[in-house]
């Protein structure tokens, strides 16, 4: 039996993301990296690691954002998910999570730290369930939502991305 997003959504205990979609934290490295081992974009000490279950409906996005550190995502269950993702030094790319391996969909991707990444479901009558890790450790620190209008300026080039994955 396939289940909806509202579903995973009580099943789960998810909330509303910042970013969009939904999710609850499911891992909290209960150790710290100090902040001398650690390269020097991060400005304090972080947890070895964190996890997150994430759900996207079929109408919603992720918005653009980027982290400080790497993501590795992992898919779970419901329609397959395209991230799209800038690097820093301006070239896009897309990464596809799902099961039809034979279609470039993956059960895992990374999303290296410092790209501006943001996902869409692919079937818009669907949802897509996957799971986050990050390591080192999230921290609302290592977040930055993108900006609309700073991010066409630096990517002129990807305006149809960043005004699709943008909110202002």
């Amino acid at each position: 039996m396939e289940r909806d997003a509202d579903y995973w959504i009580a099943q789960l205990g998810l909330v509303e993301h910042p970013e969009g979609g939904y999710f609850c934290q499911t891992y909290r490295s209960p150790e710290l990296i100090a902040v001398d081992c650690l390269p020097a974009r991060f400005t304090g000490a972080r947890l070895v690691s964190t996890a997150i279950y994430f759900l996207l409906k079929g109408d919603q996005c992720s918005a653009l954002h980027r982290l400080r550190a790497d993501e590795v995502w992992h898919y779970y269950a419901g329609s397959s998910l395209t991230l799209s993702l800038i690097d820093p030094s301006g070239e896009l790319s897309r990464l596809r999570l799902g099961r039809d391996l034979s279609r470039d969909q993956h059960f895992q991707v990374i999303v290296p730290a410092g790209s501006w990444f943001g996902g869409t479901v692919d079937d818009t009558n669907s949802y897509t369930l996957v799971g986050c890790t990050v390591a080192p450790g999230f921290s609302l620190e290592d977040f930055e939502l993108g900006e609309r209008g700073a991010l066409l300026a630096q990517y002129p080039q990807h305006a149809a991305i960043i005004e699709r994955l943008t909110r202002v």
